[in-house]
């Protein structure tokens, strides 16, 4: 299974049908916190929605399809970041993430997006990393740019959040501007 340490105190693990307590118990001590920019929260009421969700992000990864992690910090789950969506053919995917309240400002998200652009272009093989986010959403949109990824514009009303529509920014960075900048 799908393993990634980052560093003495942080990995990204594959959900494990075993996690679902803990990823139930995360989701709704961050419910209100989440629910700002997440649409999917009201689609998760609890343990056998969690099981559900893990089961399927299980299948996905089987299948190649997706890429959906556990951030673990120091052995104890803070929070979520995934490959979504891999296109295959056109060699791009999609990076999603969250983090509970009370780990922001440690620079979790961003170490753990990093190292899922490194696994995308190096393992992967892909040309193409994708990053969206809601216009408003500031702390997702200072993620973006510590990575580096370029604005390519935004998409109009793109998600429903709730009781309204959101425009979300689309960033961007190729496996040659990556490999590129670090070397």
């Amino acid at each position: 299974m799908f393993h990634l340490k980052i560093d003495s105190e942080l990995e990204l693990r594959l959900f494990d049908p075993l996690h679902a307590e803990v990823l139930c118990v995360l989701i709704e001590k961050n419910r209100k916190y989440l629910r700002q920019w997440l649409p999917w929260l009201d689609l998760n009421k609890g343990l056998k929605d969690t099981q559900g969700f893990i089961e399927h992000s299980i299948k996905e990864y089987k299948e190649k399809k997706s890429v959906v992690t556990g951030i673990w910090y120091h052995n104890n789950l803070v929070g979520v970041a995934s490959l979504v969506a891999i296109d295959w053919m056109h060699k791009w995917t999609v990076i999603g993430y969250w983090i509970s309240e009370e780990m922001q400002g440690k620079g979790l998200v961003t170490k753990s997006s990093r190292a899922l652009i490194d696994y995308a272009f190096h393992d992967l093989k892909l040309n193409r990393v994708e990053i969206r986010c809601a216009t408003e959403n500031q702390k997702s949109r200072a993620v973006i740019e510590r990575l580096g990824l370029k604005k390519e514009g935004v998409k109009r009303q793109m998600e429903w959040l709730y009781d309204h529509f959101v425009d979300a920014l689309v960033y961007s960075v190729l496996a040659k501007e990556w490999i590129a900048e670090r070397s």
